[in-house]
């Protein structure tokens, strides 16, 4: 942490593909300058990684394709990188925090063991209602979020069936899970998982803004698709959830800012502890 800036590497997962994700999430991260500063890592293109010494806290994208699936090189230095970081924290007092989104959140899942990811009957896009587990109330990363609460889902996979006694080995623990579905004889996909105190990941996409989302939808071609796969009645009401200020702006305001929040005060707290 050196001139006193926390420095943020963001893994960008997208494969190379046009995305809004990255622009939302600078755009989050740049309302914790100039505490903070940032640098991207093309990590399925490029193979790019970031040195463990040089950055504090690390935020690793959604992005297509299957996450059961790499080229036997990118995702195998992911991995041992995902690896570096968790033995770092556990040798050092200065602690490194991660956050994962969506296909990065896939990923950590299988390569901790802690759960299956399989392919869904079909796409999940919109505006979905995401439920806190006991455990997610008193999660800091859903601090100041209702439960339940409202998030973008886009995704062709689902981290599902919990191998619980993983989970009590590891100490980790599901914080939220997909909608209530009655209807449906589905089981409910897990959302987020507090993987430890300072690994932290979302099936869904907090750094989603309803600007980005409705910029999205006014091509015509996306537009078209999407009201093919939803039917015109749940384009219509997932317009009017994106426009509604208590449900994807308060999402997109509180979630990413409360895990950078929680890291940020940690590392400052712990650093000036030890220059003491």
């Amino acid at each position: 942490m050196s001139n006193k800036i926390i420095k943020i590497a963001l893994l960008d997962m997208y494969k190379g593909e046009p995305n809004q994700g990255m622009r939302c999430i600078i755009d989050v991260v740049n309302r914790f300058s100039p505490v903070v500063s940032f640098e991207i890592f093309d990590v399925r293109v490029k193979c790019e990684l970031p040195d463990i010494k040089e950055f504090d806290i690390y935020i690793s994208t959604g992005g297509p394709g299957n996450p059961m699936i790499g080229d036997g090189n990118w995702d195998v230095k992911y991995y041992a990188f995902i690896d570096s970081l968790n033995k770092w924290n556990s040798e050092n007092e200065v602690k490194k925090h991660v956050l994962f989104i969506c296909h990065s959140f896939q990923m950590a899942c299988l390569h901790f063991g802690l759960a299956t990811v399989t392919r869904r009957n079909d796409t999940s896009f919109g505006v979905m209602t995401i439920h806190k587990t006991k455990e997610g109330l008193t999660d800091s990363l859903f601090e100041g979020l209702a439960d339940p609460f409202y998030a973008i889902d886009s995704r062709d996979y689902q981290v599902v069936q919990p191998k619980l006694s993983v989970f009590a080995k590891k100490g980790a623990k599901i914080i939220s899970l997909e909608k209530i579905r009655d209807h449906v004889q589905y089981e409910r996909a897990i959302m987020a998982v507090r993987f430890t105190d300072y690994f932290v990941g979302t099936q869904f996409h907090p750094e989603a803004d309803p600007i980005s989302f409705v910029s999205h939808l006014r091509n015509k071609q996306a537009k078209e698709k999407i009201r093919a796969m939803k039917g015109k009645r749940k384009f219509r009401n997932m317009l009017e959830d994106l426009l509604d200020d208590d449900k994807i702006y308060r999402t997109n305001e509180t979630l990413i800012p409360n895990f950078l929040r929680t890291a940020i005060n940690d590392l400052m707290k712990t650093k000036k502890m030890l220059s003491n």
